[in-house]
């Protein structure tokens, strides 16, 4: 019997590591352990608190250490059932994982990109055009991509529409998505109208919305925690409608709890009392 069969689904994350802070790696390792994943994380920098809404925190930027990193582990014959990358502070970086891709990329692996770059209709400020190609390099090389409204405008050169998304709209930038290259597509942020806000997927054969009601608060990070959850979905088997759908809806519970907590939305949401469920849901 081969290792893979007697061990859990093994992910490689690509990701900054926040002390504080619900988001990147503090959520991706939490998460996908739970969901039965053992998760190896390839840190890009390390920070006090993530960027949003604290001042004066600190930073280490780790990409002088990112090739050496992986290439030991590619010394170890490491394997890896899918590698999931998030947010990327430079085109430096986004060459390092091009050259991830390439050591550790095999016909049966899935990779997750998750194209980190702005929201609302606007890019992140440090977002540079040359860190908008190799994102969409990136994209090109991805099994499943999960863009956010703005992420995708951007991506396939199409106008932005910040709510009332219908299924033309939709669909069509799931499309473009997939003539770049990816083989799945997962959009976030997905408003179909003022009461609803869920996803759009396409598995390059069918288009599916999943809009439950929508929940009056923002929080940081749940992106990166509802991209998690359909990770750990698509590695226990299930079809990227259903992982989308058990994503959005682990994500809305959380939300839930926070707002009923009166958590801070800079502090990311309140994710911990649920991480029970998440095994749980992956059984049934």
């Amino acid at each position: 019997m081969s290792e893979r069969n007697n061990r859990p689904p093994r992910a490689a994350a690509i990701h900054d590591l926040s002390g504080f802070g619900r988001c990147s790696l503090t959520v991706a390792l939490p998460v996908l352990s739970a969901m039965g994943v053992q998760l190896s994380c390839l840190p890009t920098a390390v920070l006090s608190t993530h960027t949003g809404g604290f001042q004066g925190y600190t930073f280490r930027d780790l990409t002088a250490d990112m090739q050496p990193f992986f290439r030991h582990w590619k010394q170890e014959n490491f394997e890896f059932d899918a590698i999931y990358t998030g947010y990327l502070g430079s085109a430096e970086q986004i060459g390092l994982v091009e050259e991830f891709f390439s050591l550790f990329r095999t016909e049966k692996n899935l990779i997750l990109v998750d194209p980190v770059m702005g929201d609302h209709g606007k890019l992140y400020s440090l977002y540079t055009p040359e860190m908008a190609e190799g994102m969409k390099r990136l994209c090109k090389k991805a099994d499943v991509v999960v863009p956010n409204m703005t992420e995708a405008a951007f991506l396939t050169g199409t106008e932005y529409q910040e709510a009332n998304h219908n299924k033309k709209y939709l669909e069509m930038l799931c499309e473009k998505l997939l003539a770049m290259g990816a083989r799945q597509v997962v959009l976030t942020g997905v408003a179909p109208n003022c009461g609803k806000m869920g996803v759009a997927c396409h598995n390059g054969r069918e288009f599916f919305v999943y809009a439950p009601e929508r929940v009056n608060a923002h929080y940081d990070g749940t992106g990166d925690l509802f991209a998690s959850v359909l990770l750990g979905g698509l590695l226990h088997g299930h079809a990227l409608n259903t992982a989308a759908a058990l994503a959005a809806d682990f994500t809305r519970s959380c939300m839930e709890i926070s707002l009923k907590n009166g958590t801070n939305p800079h502090h990311g949401v309140d994710f911990e009392p649920m991480l029970w469920k998440l095994g749980k849901m992956i059984l049934d």
